[in-house]
């Protein structure tokens, strides 16, 4: 397993080599990137904070129960931190594995799970403002609707 959390831009053909095996039939990838509108609004770009420790460790632990539900051969995941600009990749997974069921599921698994616990934040810069945004998924926004 290889995750990271960095500023730099994310290169996809760097996460594939991470997760290539010559024993995988399958290798799945996901990429978030940035669109240019949301609601309505004209998105200029998203910045993103973490405090990276921490959110290494919880992409850890999603690769470990991914591992632990899939027969997964490899996987890395990797989030973008800082300014990313429309059409910029902000997360990137990458699994491999012997058949492509396994490795589709372990991916899209993968991605609703940082979203509702790896602690990243984001802003969207709009024309005219920004908002601090907190994913749908998240865990904290489904305890603060129940409330």
């Amino acid at each position: 397993m290889f995750v990271e959390v960095l500023p730099d831009p994310l290169e996809l053909n760097k996460y594939v080599g991470f997760v290539e095996d010559n024993g995988s039939g399958a290798i799945a990838t996901f990429m978030g990137v940035t669109r240019d509108n949301f609601d309505g609004k004209k998105v200029l770009s998203l910045s993103y904070e973490a405090y990276v420790p921490m959110a290494e460790k919880e992409m850890q632990v999603i690769c470990r129960k991914a591992h632990d539900k899939w027969d997964l051969k490899k996987m890395a995941v990797a989030h973008r931190i800082g300014h990313v600009g429309v059409g910029e990749p902000s997360v990137i997974i990458a699994v491999s594995s012997a058949h492509r069921r396994e490795a589709l599921e372990a991916c899209h698994w993968a991605i609703d799970e940082l979203k509702a616990t790896v602690p990243i934040w984001k802003k969207e810069l709009y024309e005219g403002g920004e908002v601090w945004k907190e994913n749908s998924e998240s865990r904290n926004a489904q305890r603060s609707d129940q409330v």
